[in-house]
């Protein structure tokens, strides 16, 4: 187990680089209480060595504001866009000056995206679709930048982490936009948890709060993929749609997956004419016993965004935040940290920069490929708890390999 989260940790700081992890790094001494805002800022990246040429797949607001981020790198220059909704391709076609010839619309955009010429793609569109346009993408040897979350069922995910290895055997970059995990704070926070500064993790507590999701007026399957949200074959509703950022944290701080689950949800809206529910509670148990509750919500009760857990071990305890406070409290390994800021930009210009670095030096493990596959079956795990209202074990959903059909009768082809 030491050795598996060992491996988690050296994978995170490679995947970084030199200099984020260089600032990240801190003395493991008793009661040090130094705050981020005291470190020295790490050093500025050098400038972009070369253009890499780009294909956005996905237009939406998340696909459109990281293609923003992307031009802002100096380092890219987006070639082709692909959505399919025409509005949505041409807009983002216009604002990134692409060739008319080169806006890519209806189903079957994503492959004229592949054969533009680009050397990479985005996928940041609706979570059905990822595993199948990630795929197609490295078999045409492109590299992948993907938002998470990047599959909606167990076939989904087991698929992107057979595509990671993929990728890796046919040296192509393939990352994953998380951003909790490439900020120095959490990175010092989680560093002092694998070395065993709480000793004996006992129990963990994380939350996934998102703003509130609408009841959309869907009439048809093209109003489906237009609010994507709604439907659970397109997002994997709330706990993996979003509150994947905490899922994907807590194993990074863990190192492996839980084994069972059980749980409640609910929908709370007084007329549903969707099926999504605003409301998880699971909790999961690992092999060894630990337990770990995740809460989910997107209700409109004015409670912030909160992505976060709290990890609770028999000496000391330790929170690890998407915005807001992160540190270790007592033990051996006392870490007074520092206020996690704006990781919804910075962390995904971290990503960014990195997504060049990787592809200019050839650095294809592709570390965090295989956890974000292991972070949609711990919310597909959670998922089927909670709507069975039952307990339910990795082993059976695995077992079970269950798939989250979406009808494309009458979408254009």
């Amino acid at each position: 187990m030491n050795n598996l989260r060992t491996s988690f940790a050296e994978s995170r700081r490679r995947f970084l680089g030199g200099a984020l992890a260089a600032g990240a790094s801190a003395a493991l001494s008793a009661r040090d209480s130094v705050r981020a805002a005291d470190a020295p800022a790490p050093a500025a990246p050098p400038p972009p060595g070369r253009k890499i040429k780009l294909a956005l797949i996905g237009c939406g607001g998340r696909g459109s504001w990281v293609g923003d981020l992307f031009t802002k790198h100096g380092g890219y220059e987006i070639v082709a866009v692909a959505d399919y909704f025409p509005e949505r391709a041409q807009k983002a076609g216009g604002a990134f000056g692409v060739p008319a010839e080169r806006r890519f619309s209806g189903l079957g955009a994503y492959r004229k995206a592949l054969a533009s010429g680009a050397e990479a793609v985005t996928v940041v569109n609706v979570p059905h679709f990822h595993p199948q346009h990630a795929r197609a993408a490295i078999e045409a040897g492109l590299h992948v930048y993907a938002a998470k979350p990047v599959a909606v069922d167990v076939p989904g995910a087991l698929s992107v982490q057979e595509t990671g290895r993929l990728a890796t055997q046919r040296k192509l970059v393939y990352l994953v936009d998380y951003q909790m995990g490439n900020d120095p704070v959490n990175l010092e926070v989680v560093k002092r948890i694998h070395a065993g500064g709480l000793g004996r993790l006992m129990h963990i507590d994380s939350l996934g709060f998102s703003p509130p999701w609408g009841e959309p007026p869907i009439k048809t399957q093209e109003d489906r993929l237009r609010w994507w949200h709604a439907t659970t074959a397109l997002s994997g509703d709330v706990i993996t749609e979003n509150t994947v950022h905490s899922i994907n944290a807590v194993l990074w701080a863990v190192g492996r997956r839980p084994v069972a689950a059980i749980g409640r949800s609910r929908i709370g809206r007084d007329h549903p004419t969707c099926e999504f529910r605003q409301v998880y509670l699971v909790t999961y148990e690992f092999e060894d016993g630990l337990l770990w509750t995740h809460r989910c919500q997107s209700l409109r009760n004015e409670l912030e965004w909160q992505l976060k857990f709290d990890a609770y071990g028999d000496k000391a305890t330790a929170l690890v935040s998407y915005r807001g406070k992160s540190y270790v409290r007592g033990g051996p390994m006392h870490y007074g940290g520092g206020e996690v800021v704006s990781l919804y930009d910075q962390g995904a210009i971290r990503n960014i920069a990195e997504f060049h670095r990787a592809i200019c030096e050839g650095r294809t493990d592709n570390p965090t490929v295989q956890q974000a596959g292991d972070d949609v079956l711990t919310a597909v795990l959670g998922r089927e708890a909670c709507t069975r209202g039952e307990a339910v074990t990795m082993e059976a959903i695995l077992k079970e390999n269950r798939a989250l059909p979406f009808d494309l009768t009458g979408l254009v082809a």
